[in-house]
């Protein structure tokens, strides 16, 4: 148990553009395999490239939901991945997707980027039925990586700009950029197979991040990154929210998830059994205790504390009690606080109190 978030209880009583093109193109990438193509969706006309961002137009109403699942099912066989999920993404936010491994996150993913159908339920994209237009405004990162590993960087990304709908000089441009951005422009030339495991994955977000698409959703983008590109990559996905793009973050690491996440969803053995705000959430699943820090003996005034590791005095509060509510009775008492806080439950022991209990 901790401050500031690590105790929990149950609840307080009170680089890959997810598409299936209708109308493409096929496109060779130099160097592959002549078997090897990616096939483009039509973009209409070309979008326009200055000072490393995609000039796009924004045709999404604030009040129309990015992505949203009704009633979502979907059935492998005899078993069910996902029963009856609905949720919203909103514009703008980063939305945090957990669950355990196998609870159905990325079957969700997929269904919503039209790369599965689901067998029951309804899927929609900027507030329409999944089309090749509205696809064409995402961009998906998979946990499963692929790259043309003996392609060089620069190569690759302007190959990958071009499927997006970039010109020939827009797309080497902007993979200058975003080269640039993920600090990766010294090894521009270098084949993608020279490269560590956490500079092959910035390429792939950086693949993900060049055609500044209004959704996109990332599965585990920190995988194999050290802590300087994570702070890295959460400084890209926070300019994001700060532009009106809206993020779709899957990941385990819950720490992540309380820096950067508005709302969050958590899937379990197919189910959606938590979804809100990350602090309600958070505040829901927290103790009823607060931490005191006081010079004083609480203990010998006749309260009812312990010492707490980080110092200070944990109470336990009575159900009916509030922390403000005790806070002014302390002070009405005359006991000289330094510090006070409630408890805040951390992510990581809400997940694992509400996944560990079936398994």
């Amino acid at each position: 148990m901790g401050v500031g978030g690590s105790d929990i209880t149950k609840p307080n009583q009170a680089a890959h553009s997810a598409t299936t093109p209708h109308h493409t193109q096929a496109l060779p990438l130099r160097g592959a395999p002549a078997s090897c193509f990616f096939r483009a969706p039509y973009a209409g006309p070309r979008d326009r490239f200055s000072g490393g961002r995609v000039a796009r137009r924004s045709d999404t109403l604030c009040c129309v939901g990015i992505l949203e699942y009704r009633g979502v099912t979907k059935r492998f066989g005899r078993h069910t991945a996902l029963e009856g999920v609905s949720l919203e993404v909103t514009p703008g936010e980063v939305f945090g997707l957990l669950g355990p491994n196998g609870a159905g996150k990325t079957t969700l993913i997929r269904i919503g980027l039209d790369i599965l159908r689901a067998d029951e339920g309804e899927v929609l994209l900027f507030g329409a039925p999944l089309s090749q237009e509205t696809l064409d405004r995402t961009a998906y990162l998979p946990e499963e990586r692929g790259v043309y590993r003996r392609a060089k960087v620069r190569e690759l990304l302007t190959y990958l700009g071009r499927l997006k709908g970039l010109g020939p000089v827009a797309a080497r441009s902007a993979a200058d950029h975003w080269l640039q951005r993920v600090g990766l422009s010294h090894v521009a030339s270098q084949r993608v197979e020279s490269l560590s495991k956490g500079m092959t994955q910035k390429v792939q977000i950086a693949a993900c991040l060049m055609s500044e698409p209004e959704l996109c959703v990332l599965d585990e983008p920190f995988s194999g990154l050290d802590p300087v590109n994570v702070a890295l990559i959460t400084e890209l996905i926070q300019e994001r929210r700060a532009g009106g793009r809206t993020t779709v973050l899957s990941t385990h690491m819950m720490h992540q998830v309380e820096a950067l996440c508005d709302r969050v969803a958590l899937i379990h053995q197919g189910h959606l059994i938590v979804y809100g705000q990350l602090d309600e959430i958070r505040r829901r699943y927290s103790p009823n205790e607060v931490i005191v820090w006081t010079a004083m003996d609480l203990v010998a005034l006749g309260v009812n504390a312990t010492q707490h590791k980080a110092g200070g005095w944990r109470i336990q509060l009575p159900p009916s009690e509030t922390a403000a509510g005790y806070l002014n009775e302390l002070v009405r008492s005359g006991v000289v606080i330094d510090r006070y806080e409630p408890l805040v439950a951390r992510m990581d022991d809400i997940f694992v109190n509400l996944v560990s209990g079936d398994r």
